[in-house]
């Protein structure tokens, strides 16, 4: 039976569970802040105090800044907790809306402790009416009895951590851990066979590494990648204070000093966005500020979602516009919600690659083989830490971003249910067939106004305009391709790949996210399995 009933549902407020956690997160600022009036202060001793005291007095200094911080991945736990259950009492509502809607759609009531009775405005009821009911009724139980786990899980999980905390809250974990680049099950199985307090330890005291484990749970991951952030800022601030000792700069140095200003601003736009909490909660699964910067961010839990997207954006995409490609995945997960909204659905924005910046780098796969064996990991690990049933995964990869996840696939495999490829230049694949999912769960889409349409050799005008425009766009070789050839292989758009096509509206190269745009229903519904 479910403990949670139907008045309490209709009136629950997510939202309310939602702030809370926020709430609770927003406390890992003022840890940290007397944490670090502490190491201050321990300083300032050391620097005038000497003798037994004095070291007596260091060492307990530093347990307590020690105790302080380890208090940091529990805030982020309960914050974590709440989100989770905000968001599983949201689908139950929904659920228990949409059960409501069919009850008056089939002339029924349903009473204020959820018994569900013919309109006795009406004379008679038929066999018809007794089997609404009886559907009715399952779907009420089913939004009931939704909810009613939710609270449950939320409430053990909050019990398992004020239990730690007062019986021993971390204890360094046995010797003999997996490498890095294990295989994400073995992973998982290790991280499975630790206990609590161990698994604690690693995300407070080796964060950098929990942080890039695939086969580590979504969760443990944020809480360490969290614990990164005021790492990663530095270390550009250190790049900019270099870059700026310089006299004079020179114009190298300015071009440098422009990247390190934007992908500061977009690791402060991430760290906003995970602060802030907003609806569905972000995961931060890994992040690298090096280099262009690299991020990888989930927008619901996909360890306990149903539906789980992973996007690969393409050419240019870095730390600077990772907030704008998070947007685009948001897009999806918000008209997944409306199309589907009694499921639980998550989003990754999988930018865990080098980008090419330029069309003579994006004229090579290049860097799509090097990003293959990360992404094929990625995938196994969302696999490897999935709670419950297997959720229906999808991979979706736009413009060069097609051309990773379609070599990924072809050369090491993913953990997907289904690929979906837009404004794709190739796939680095003759055929469907080659990329090793179902058949008819290879999907694309190319917009009429996509300047990819240009590259086909039957289109001798656009070849014409593109290679007037963009002189550099002879070195892809586009007027020797044949047919339906792209740069990489046959256009998965076309019929003869062996996909499926979902329309899109006129919006160029970037438009297929647009609101109103088919394309961005064709991408939730594949998302979906519809």
């Amino acid at each position: 039976m479910s403990s949670v009933g139907y008045r309490q549902l209709w009136s629950a407020d997510p939202s309310g569970w939602r702030a809370a956690g926020v709430a609770w997160v927003g406390l890992t600022e003022p840890v940290e802040r007397r944490a670090g009036e502490l190491r201050a202060a321990g300083g300032r001793l050391r620097g005038g105090w000497s003798g037994g005291a004095a070291t007596a007095a260091d060492v307990r200094l530093v347990d307590l800044r020690g105790e302080l911080t380890s208090v940091v991945p529990a805030l982020i736990e309960v914050d974590q907790v709440l989100a989770e259950l905000a968001g599983r009492l949201t689908v139950a509502k929904a659920q228990l809306a949409d059960a409501v809607t069919q009850a008056e759609a089939a002339g029924l009531v349903v009473d204020r402790s959820g018994g569900v009775h013919v309109d006795p405005a009406r004379a008679r009821s038929t066999e018809r009416d007794g089997l609404a009911a009886a559907r009715v009724a399952a779907a009420l139980r089913d939004a009931l009895d939704g909810a009613g786990a939710a609270d449950r899980v939320a409430a053990d999980r909050l019990d398992e951590l004020a239990r730690a905390a007062g019986t021993g809250w971390m204890s360094p974990p046995p010797p003999g851990r997996p490498a890095l680049d294990a295989a994400p099950t073995l992973v998982h199985a290790w991280w499975s066979g630790l206990t609590p307090a161990q698994r604690r330890w690693l995300v407070g005291h080796e964060p950098a590494l929990v942080g890039r484990w695939d086969g580590v749970p979504v969760a443990a991951r944020d809480q360490a990648n969290r614990l990164q952030l005021g790492v990663w800022r530095e270390e550009l601030l250190s790049e900019r204070r270099a870059l700026l000792s310089r006299v004079p700069p020179g114009p190298l140095a300015s071009v440098r000093l422009r990247g390190v200003a934007g992908r500061l601003a977009g690791l402060d736009a991430l760290t906003g966005r995970l602060a802030a909490g907003g609806e569905p909660r972000a995961y931060l699964l890994g992040l690298d500020p090096a280099g262009e910067g690299r991020v990888v961010m989930a927008l619901g839990d996909p360890d306990r979602a149903e539906r789980v997207l992973t996007y690969v954006p393409g050419m240019t995409a870095g730390l600077d516009d990772a907030p704008g490609e998070l947007g685009r995945a948001a897009r999806v997960l918000d008209r997944c919600a409306a199309l589907g909204p009694g499921e639980r659905s998550a989003a990754v924005l999988w930018l865990g690659y080098d980008a090419p910046d330029f069309l003579t780098e994006a004229a090579s796969a290049g860097q799509a083989r090097d990003a293959g064996p990360a992404l094929h990991r990625f995938q196994e690990g969302l696999r490897a830490t999935h709670e419950g049933p297997p959720a229906r995964q999808t991979v979706l990869g736009h413009s060069y971003g097609s051309l990773v996840v379609g070599v990924a696939a072809r050369e090491h495999g993913l953990a997907a249910d289904a690929l979906v490829f837009v404004g794709s230049p190739g796939v680095g694949a003759s055929h469907a067939a080659e990329l090793g999912v179902p058949p008819g769960e290879v999907w694309a889409s190319s917009a009429p106004d996509d300047v990819i349409r240009a590259a086909r050799s039957t289109d001798e005008l656009g070849h014409r305009a593109l290679l007037g425009a963009a002189p550099l766009a002879a070195v892809l070789g586009w007027p020797d391709r044949t047919g339906h050839e792209l740069w990489f292989g046959h256009d998965p758009s076309d019929p003869g790949f062996g996909g499926r096509v979902f329309d899109s509206g006129r919006g160029g190269h970037a438009g297929y996210w647009d609101p109103g745009n088919p394309a961005l229903d064709g991408m939730a519904r594949v998302v979906l399995g519809r």
